[in-house]
């Protein structure tokens, strides 16, 4: 199957499109009785956003209760993404989550687009352009200047965010809607202890890996809490999870991805 990258500023195709893409081509080959439980991915090479991708999908295993698919994305005949997926038939069993933590609601919460202004305009600017599909509320992070109290948990980012129309129902089209909106901040977050965004030119950022475990029934076009934090970095590498609420407490989905995030020393000019 292929996939077209969407018009775009950006240098290299965006990570979450490609794994929204890849569960997407997945999706289609597996029964509709099954709904994917988690994804695996590994971004290998930097998509070319000027030409289409490739997704070839092999059927790996299908079960009683369970399906399994991998994806490659290929792009000038290399592969550049590596996907694992499983799909689970519904079953009934026991229940338990994380409680949604405290934070302010959506109408509290000032626009990503607003915060940034007052850093850069023209990340502003660029943020409005690139993601004008999605509505992204900053609630805060833990710096700090903001927060003293939390130094024991060293690097806490959190987001209002949804799809802006209407999704409907469709639970392959509202899992790869999750999907893409996950890869959108959860790097930042490791950059948060070090008074850095991911778009500082003082770093080269990109996405290493990548997963997403699916736990309840998603509308991403509903208002969702993206809870991310930081672990740890080392090495030029960042380490992210996170957890998605519904507005309701319910959790959706949790995250983890590991990425680059590498100082760029520059030599001194003459």
């Amino acid at each position: 199957r292929g996939g077209h990258p969407t018009d775009s500023d950006l240098t290299r195709v965006f990570g979450g499109q490609v794994a929204a893409q890849a569960l997407m081509a997945a999706s289609r080959s597996v029964d509709s009785d099954r709904a994917v439980h988690s994804l695996h991915v590994y971004f290998l090479l930097g998509g070319d956003p000027s030409v289409p991708i490739v997704y070839d999908v092999e059927r790996i295993r299908d079960g009683g209760s369970f399906s399994t698919r991998r994806v490659s994305a290929r792009q000038h005949g290399k592969v550049i993404f590596y996907m694992t997926a499983s799909f689970h038939r519904h079953e009934d069993g026991y229940s338990h989550q994380d409680a949604m933590p405290e934070v302010p609601p959506v109408s509290a919460s000032p626009e990503l687009a607003e915060v940034l202004a007052y850093v850069d305009t023209q990340a502003a600017e660029h943020w409005r352009r690139e993601w004008a599909a999605l509505d992204v509320r900053y609630i805060g992070d833990n710096r700090a200047a903001d927060d003293p109290s939390r130094q024991l948990v060293p690097a806490v980012q959190r987001l209002w965010l949804r799809a802006l129309g209407e999704l409907g129902d469709d639970p392959v089209l509202n899992a790869c809607v999750l999907t893409y909106i996950s890869d959108l901040s959860l790097l930042g977050s490791a950059l948060v202890p070090h008074g850095l965004t991911i778009g500082s030119p003082k770093i080269q950022p990109a996405s290493l890996d990548h997963a997403v475990w699916f736990h309840r029934p998603i509308r991403a076009d509903h208002w969702m809490l993206y809870d991310q934090r930081s672990p740890s970095a080392i090495g030029a590498r960042g380490f992210a999870t996170a957890n998605i609420f519904a507005e309701d407490g319910a959790l959706l989905a949790s995250v983890a991805q590991e990425g680059l995030i590498r100082p760029v020393t520059r030599k001194p000019t003459a």
